[in-house]
């Protein structure tokens, strides 16, 4: 499959390339030199993650992940709340690491859990055996039938794990047969059709390409090809991540990880989805200026809020906690009274009182269980 662009193409998308680039590199420089800079890529995560599930079908709140990621839930966390949290610690890895690590080999497998850090699986590595100690084990006991059918599932889910965590060569994990098949008519145990480290490869080998475009041109492309190729079944949501991974090595977004799920979430699906190549890529684009939009407003409503903020904490003593009280709120969409005790190390009653000098809106209009953020 061909990934280049021809000179019609070209054309067409050039005055949306040059509006996304255009859109971007003024986020960047305007975060790079604000005051809530800070904050603002640490919030980008959240919304990004949840923007993820939105693309994905799935439906996830931004104030349930902050508390699922402060370990404050207010109920059991949803399968696609795990999900979106998945996404945020991915987006905090890639953002912490070198700008070029994620696009490397040791990088990808270390986000898609295909081996160590550093460490690129093997597929021709013969997948270490199963042991199972037999030692002591009285074969003519009265449940020695059942000791022997619990070792036998046992090595059964063994096999299981080596196949999905990459450990067993691709010639074994191929191997599932008619038979297999028929006893796992969901398709839980493999697919001898799915290759994920040769459709991986195959990503990869668009990089080189990407590498001689602009920057934006370029990483629309990264997109696409993911999309294309699908090289990860149950980690879909990776390529968005690679799309700001690939701004940040390419030196365009260099202040934050870009936010391309939050811009992508803006476009219908009919576009996003086009069988037509040049909708599709035209589409990308546009989510590409529609996030950088969406950012530069988030930062105006940031520093409105800053400014607004140190009005009530000028003059204070020099220890006050109100400063770093601010900083916490811009580096978060909702802070609750625990999160801002565990936070500051101080009681909730002291969270509250800062809460109320500082004067942030409250956002669940209860009287109990409480939060507050900028809107």
């Amino acid at each position: 499959m061909r990934y280049d662009i021809d000179g019609a193409m070209l054309q067409t998308l050039l005055p949306s390339i040059a509006a996304a680039e255009d859109a971007v590199a003024r986020l960047d420089e305007r975060v790079l030199r604000s005051p809530v800079g800070g904050g603002f890529a640490e919030r980008s995560h959240f919304f990004d993650a949840a923007g993820a599930l939105w693309v994905a079908g799935e439906l996830v709140h931004v104030e349930d992940l902050v508390l699922h990621d402060a370990h404050m839930d207010s109920r059991a966390p949803t399968h696609e709340l795990t999900i979106a949290h998945s996404v945020l610690r991915a987006r905090r890895r890639i953002w912490t690491g070198e700008s070029s690590w994620a696009l490397g080999v040791s990088g990808l497998a270390t986000l898609t859990a295909t081996g160590g850090e550093g460490k690129v699986p093997d597929a021709k590595s013969p997948a270490a055996p199963v042991e199972i100690d037999e030692e002591g084990e009285d074969e003519d006991g009265p449940l020695a039938a059942e000791m022997a059918e619990i070792d036998a599932l046992l090595a059964r889910s063994q096999k299981l794990l080596d196949i999905h965590t990459g450990k067993t060569p691709a010639s074994e994990s191929a191997a599932v047969t008619p038979a297999r098949r028929n006893e796992d008519p969901l398709g839980l145990l493999g697919d001898d059709e799915w290759d994920e480290e040769q459709r991986l490869a195959e990503w990869r080998s668009v990089l080189p390409l990407t590498d001689s475009l602009p920057p934006v041109l370029g990483a629309i492309i990264l997109f696409e090809a993911w999309e294309r190729i699908e090289p990860l079944r149950r980690q879909h949501w990776l390529g968005g991540l690679l799309v700001a991974s690939h701004l940040r090595a390419r030196g365009k977004v260099v202040s934050h990880l870009f936010s391309f799920y939050g811009g992508l979430k803006l476009v219908r699906h009919e576009r996003r989805r086009a069988r037509d190549r040049a909708t599709r890529l035209q589409a990308f684009l546009e989510a590409m200026h529609l996030g950088a939009a969406a950012g530069l407003k988030e930062i105006d409503r940031l520093s409105l809020a800053r400014t607004q903020m140190e009005l009530r904490f000028r003059g204070r003593r020099s220890n006050s906690s109100l400063p770093e009280l601010a900083d916490f709120i811009l580096s978060r969409p909702m802070v609750s009274a625990a999160m801002i005790a565990r936070h500051l190390r101080i009681t909730p009653r002291g969270a509250l009182n800062l809460v109320n000098e500082i004067g942030i809106r409250e956002i669940t209009g209860r009287g109990r269980y409480r939060a507050w953020g900028i809107i």
